[in-house]
């Protein structure tokens, strides 16, 4: 410092003393500075005070010396003191030097800049309010600091500060927020600590709203939340909590739409190493929850980025407990919301329809199945953007049902998906195809090849899920189309359906598909493609069939109604290529229907032939069982066609018996036995009415080896009474007895036994053919048929 320069008003002592190494001189130089800017006020003489304050900023605090710059700042210090009230008319210049000073390598100079800021803003109270953004920034940096004194010194003036702004209502929180989003990102704990301390101050002053800009920090207050000092992470929940404790007293006021998206990154872990992540999630899932509660349908735009967080943590084990149970009820909650209303068009939407089109309640197939195909094409599956805000004056909330379908199919089509994910994923499509199947079944040609997949899947309560999905698509309304239009043109060979099934669908249904009733359900055009498919996976995967095939096709029947599923399937195996799948195939039905107590309301369908339906349906069955002869005689047992399956097992001497063969009539024999067939047992009284029954019973018997079987039904049949003592009974009795059997025999007239029996002989005959065909390939392997 030059020591002929002009100071004045500042006396050469002063100067003199104010570039002392000592501090004690430069504390007796800022008691004659105090003095001398106290004689300035008295005299009201701005411009020399702004004179020594620009000395003591410019030569002093900003000098190159580091006793200089000591001395500037307790001058400065000292112009405030003696300014008193009037020290907010000078803050800008008496503030500005000193911070400037927090950032010197020096740290006891960075200690006195602290104190001597300290004493400024303890004198100007509320006037550095105005200034708040540049000290708390600069506090910030203290916060930081590594030296124990500067940081002790910091914490001081924090207080004060925070002091100040709670006593004060001239905060000006909108010029606060920048900096408090920019500084929030700090990775500092010590920075941390005071970013989330100043906070909770502001949370805590009534006239201070920062509920308003917690979008705009609440994706750093989760990044503290997972900082490795337990004190931070506890401050920053407690923070957290009055936010969330605000938003449910004030609901109508959030901005629920600009924190979904960060919520729905918190809620899914980026890495389940660290711990902290999973206090983050299950913090970002409590508040979904509550988003979702208190701000009902207007999350419904949001809904696929919600799902993608959600779904994932359903799967979690008990060390992820709470999470779970939190994710839980955001899904419950989230698919209340969707209600019928949905399922309606969108004003402006992308599917907009003509006024004809909306007063039309059903749409053409045409119509349909090109909205299919677009669908089709249109919905990939690539990643999702979280969500695409609505625009807000927007009256009606739209549900984005492209959004979560993509999102429920991406996560059918992960195999590492959970159970308990996948059971969600299908209770959401049977609820979406409840509440919204119009817009629904644009999207069923995608979705139907991973669901007929799911089938294959290893929980049971997965495939019942699945199979429930599946049934309600083939039973609801919107699925029905029309034989006609663009269907013929469809390139998607697995769901097509042929002609001659299609007219079956219609002879057969008749009035059926006019009357809908739980117990009759009508069916559209997805039944006989999923009765196609259904075969077509079994047939692939014979496997499922021998583990799942049961199962499946009883939930089917007690979903769907029975008697269709039957008539279907029966009328497919029919055109089945494949003959040993279809024999496998049909003894599976035989045995479903013969023991299932799904089936009891069909077999007493069955059992007597007294109306036309019935007849048509065993027709039809007839048909397909004759593919498996032993099964084609339990379907005649079943429905009491005892000279029919006598003159069948007269038939079976020219089949090939095979062990396999005999042991489908060892499972005969022990389904006679079992309660099914009670009725058939107690007909073995009536010698004399049943003895086709009797004959038939014995030409089991003589195809028998001497095996249990073989015992069990010789048995039975030496318990039939002798035709003598039948005698004995009434002469009224006898008449009504044949009365009863000469009416079950007119009833009979309406089939076409010998039809029938002819049909059985051809389909056996291409059996056999089939079966010398494979054991010429198997003798001669190189030889190419």
């Amino acid at each position: 410092m030059n020591p002929e320069k002009d100071f004045s008003p500042l006396t050469p002592n002063i100067v003199r003393a104010l570039n002392d190494k000592l501090y004690e001189k430069r504390k007796v130089a800022a008691l004659e500075i105090e003095k001398l800017v106290r004689e300035f006020v008295a005299q009201n003489n701005s411009t020399q005070i702004r004179h020594v304050i620009q000395i003591l900023a410019s030569e002093f605090a900003l000098s190159q010396h580091p006793h200089s710059r000591k001395g500037g700042l307790i001058g400065l210090a000292a112009c405030s003191i003696a300014l008193g009230k009037d020290s907010g008319l000078y803050l800008k210049e008496l503030i500005e030097p000193v911070l400037t000073c927090f950032n010197d390598s020096d740290s006891r100079l960075r200690y006195y800049a602290c104190e001597a800021l300290y004493n400024i803003v303890k004198v100007a109270r509320g006037a550095v309010l105005p200034h708040f953004n540049v000290l708390f920034d600069g506090l910030s940096k203290l916060a930081a600091d590594p030296d124990p004194n500067v940081k002790s010194g910091s914490e001081l003036l924090d207080r004060l500060l925070k002091d100040i702004v709670t006593e004060s209502n001239k905060f000006d929180l909108v010029a606060f927020v920048p900096l408090l989003r920019e500084r929030i990102y700090s990775n500092n704990q010590y920075a941390r600590q005071f970013i989330i301390s100043w906070i909770l101050v502001l949370e805590s002053v009534p006239d201070i709203n920062l509920l308003d800009y917690l979008p705009e920090i609440l994706d750093g207050l989760f990044q503290i939340l997972g900082d490795g000092s337990k004190e931070i992470r506890r401050t920053c929940e407690v923070v957290l909590g009055e936010f969330l404790k605000e938003i449910k007293k004030t609901p109508s006021s959030v901005k629920f739409a600009e924190m979904a998206n960060i919520l729905v990154i918190h809620c899914q872990v980026s890495d389940e190493s660290k711990l902290t992540n999973d206090l983050i999630q299950l913090t970002a899932m409590t508040w979904m929850r509550e988003f979702i509660q208190l701000a009902g349908r207007v999350v419904l735009p949001y809904s696929s980025g919600i799902l993608t967080a959600v779904l994932p943590c359903l799967s979690y084990d008990d060390r992820k407990k709470s999470t779970k149970e939190a994710a839980s009820a955001c899904n419950h909650s989230l698919m209340k919301l969707v209600t019928q209303e949905d399922d309606e068009d969108e004003v402006g939407g992308g599917n907009s329809e003509s006024p004809a089109q909306e007063d039309t309640p059903a749409k053409t197939e045409g119509d349909s199945n090109d909205m299919l195909n677009a669908s089709q094409e249109s919905v990939g599956f690539s990643n999702i953007c979280f969500f695409t805000p609505t625009s807000p004056d927007q009256s009606q909330v739209n549900l984005d049902l492209d959004g979560i379908v993509q999102v429920l199919d991406r996560h059918l089509h992960d195999s590492s998906t959970g159970m308990m994910t996948r059971i969600a994923v299908l209770k959401w499509l049977y609820h979406l195809y409840i509440k919204t199947p119009r817009k629904m079944f644009r999207h069923t040609d995608s979705l139907f090849p991973m669901l007929l997949k799911t089938l294959s899947d290893e929980s049971d309560e997965v495939i019942l899920k699945d199979l429930e999905v599946l049934a309600e698509i083939a039973s609801s309304p919107a699925g029905q189309t029309e034989p006609t239009g663009s269907c013929d043109n469809n390139t998607n060979l697995e769901l097509r359906v042929p002609d001659d099934v299609k007219t079956l669908q219609h002879t057969t249904m008749g009035s059926k598909a006019e009357e809908c009733s739980p117990s009759t359900p009508s069916m559209n055009s997805y039944f006989y493609k999923f009765m196609i498919n259904l075969l077509k996976r079994f047939s692939l995967e014979r496997k499922l069939l021998e583990i799942r095939g049961a199962f499946i096709i009883r939930q089917l029947c007690l979903l769907l109604h029975a008697e269709n599923i039957f008539h279907s399937m029966a009328d497919i195996l029919l055109k089945e290529e494949d003959l040993k799948f279809a024999s496998t195939m049909v003894q599976t039905l035989n045995t479903i229907l013969l023991t299932s107590a799904e089936l009891f309301q069909l077999r007493n369908q069955l059992k007597d032939l007294h109306t036309q339906e019935s007849c048509d349906l065993f027709c039809c069955l007839y048909r397909s069982w004759c593919h498996n002869p032993v099964a084609t005689v339990s379907l005649c047992f079943l429905t009491q066609n005892y000279q029919h399956a006598y003159d069948l097992i007269q038939k079976f001497g020219d089949l090939e018996v095979t062990v396999d063969f005999l042991m489908e009539v060892d499972k005969l024999v022990q389904l006679i036995e079992s309660p099914i067939f009670t009725y058939l047992r107690l007909q073995l009284l009536d010698v004399e009415n049943n003895p086709y029954l009797i004959k038939a019973l014995y030409g089991l018997l003589m195809l028998l080896p001497q095996s249990q079987a073989f015992q069990l039904l010789s048995h039975r049949l030496r318990c039939v009474p002798n035709p003598e003592l039948m005698r004995t009974v009434h002469e009224s009795k006898c008449m009504d007895s044949r009365l009863q059997a000469g009416t079950k025999c007119t009833s009979h007239i309406q089939v076409d036994y010998a039809n029938l029996l002819q049909h059985f002989d051809h389909v056996q005959s291409k059996h056999l053919e089939v079966r010398h065909q494979r054991g010429a390939r198997a003798d001669h392997p190189d030889r190419k048929l």
